[in-house]
């Protein structure tokens, strides 16, 4: 169900809805699952730079290696939009299916 609408979605379309919310969902802010999201939204505030950008990549495909089993990490793309914006791509495939799948434009900082 769309988290928005109310409406039926695709399983493709849910696991990009999930993806998100685990990715935006700071470690220790759910009161029953404490371990539940990923440290994406601590290092909002670090320096731009190559060892951030890893940290990054590596806190996204930790969480969602364990709160997603559906998909299988490929790649993080990590950028910034036309607002200057941090923004992320995830290619990952699927674990039914082997399918493709390409979750993009998550919005990582504030």
């Amino acid at each position: 169900m769309n988290k928005s609408t109310g409406r039926k979605i695709t399983d493709a379309e849910h696991i990009s809805q999930s993806v998100t919310d685990i990715i935006s969902t700071p470690i220790g802010s759910r009161v029953m699952r404490r371990n539940y999201g990923s440290y994406v939204p601590r290092l909002l505030d670090s320096p731009q730079n190559n060892v951030t950008r890893m940290r990054l990549v590596a806190a996204t495909v930790m969480a969602l290696t364990e709160f997603e089993p559906r998909i299988r990490v490929r790649k993080v793309e990590i950028y910034a939009d036309e607002g200057g914006k941090a923004m992320m791509t995830i290619f990952a495939d699927r674990s039914d299916t082997g399918e493709s799948l390409e979750i993009d434009q998550i919005r990582i900082a504030r």
